[in-house]
């Protein structure tokens, strides 16, 4: 499918289900490797579409407005699904702290010596 169009034979403006897909677990949009995450977390911090765009020349700024839609539309679930990302992603780093905590107590220092 071309990026924005259409598919061949429909007519009418695309529906926001149609800009987001579910890959291998994940919310992606307009069948490129763009998370809606992505997306989403730059709507929530105030950023216009024409600015997400920016961000992500892959996207056009129809697919940027239909993700947004899309979230918008199915906000709780999303919402549900970017929580568990974050506890997710929290549990690794957990995970990886407590399997090498000397590198962490280097990085540490080394941050705390930037600052």
């Amino acid at each position: 499918m071309v990026r924005g169009a259409n598919p061949v034979g429909s007519s009418g403006p695309m529906k926001s289900e149609e800009y987001v897909s579910q890959q291998e677990g994940a919310y992606r949009v307009g069948g490129t490797r763009v998370s809606l995450d992505s997306i989403v977390y730059a709507f929530l911090e105030g950023q216009t579409p024409e600015a997400i765009v920016q961000w992500f020349p892959v996207l056009s700024l129809e697919q940027v407005y239909g993700a947004i839609t899309y979230y918008l539309a199915h906000r709780a679930e999303i919402d549900a699904y970017m929580r568990e990302g974050e506890l997710e992603a929290e549990r690794l780093r957990e995970k990886t702290r407590r399997a090498d905590p000397a590198f962490y107590q280097k990085l540490a220092s080394a941050r705390q010596r930037q600052s």
